[in-house]
């Protein structure tokens, strides 16, 4: 990544995701223009990415892609446990592109709860035997950008169907939570986790 420090996502199709420490943002590979479109990312700009400056300590940016039952099971488990939990299609966009609605919200949220769920299939080029479930790459993206705005300490994997599953990253140190079908099979590890880093939770009620 040269001399411009930050973090690299490579997914199973080949495509290389670098987000550095400025800010930039930049996707490389054959789908670029399919993973931008994603998030309204023009060729000629890359966004910029907002330190966090937490306004609520109780606030948790979820993301999540097509499982939207498992995306409400995290929602009602969070709201149990007195949090706050930052859903991006529930909020309203003022305008704003999905990136520049991420990057408002993200600055507000003091964790983050990643939902890494089965929902689409890839394998390297030329290599279909290695075909694996995988996270969906506004998901990889979003979990990139949490990274850089909040450190991995604050950043939670929630993945589900472990053993069919593809990581969306190899970066070490990332903490993942595995569960089967409900998010709560995960609930007492995220729980110990948020509560480790100051967000108090009452984990005799977990």
């Amino acid at each position: 990544m040269g001399n411009d420090k930050g973090t690299q996502f490579r997914c199973s199709g080949g495509e290389v995701i670098n987000l550095y420490d400025s800010g930039k943002v930049v996707v490389q590979g054959k789908r670029q223009s399919e993973i931008k479109g994603l998030f309204g990312i023009e060729h000629s700009a890359a966004p910029k990415i907002p330190k966090a400056t937490p306004h609520n300590p109780r606030k948790v940016f979820v993301v999540y892609g097509h499982d939207t039952d498992a995306r409400d099971q995290l929602e009602a488990m969070l709201r149990r446990w007195g949090l706050d939990p930052l859903i991006l299609d529930q909020l309203t966009s003022g305008g704003q592109t999905i990136i520049e609605k991420l990057e408002s919200v993200q600055k507000e949220a003091n964790f983050a709860v990643v939902l890494a769920t089965p929902d689409d299939q890839g394998h390297r080029s030329e290599h279909p035997e290695e075909l694996a479930y995988r996270a969906r790459q506004n998901v990889v993206l979003e979990l990139g950008m949490m990274l850089s705005v909040l450190g991995r300490e604050r950043v939670a994997i929630l993945l589900k169907g472990q053993e069919a599953m593809e990581k969306p990253s190899d970066i070490q140190g990332l903490l993942y939570i595995p569960f089967k079908e409900n998010v709560d099979e995960a609930k007492l590890l995220l729980a110990k986790e948020i509560d480790a880093k100051g967000i108090p939770i009452d984990l005799k009620r977990v």
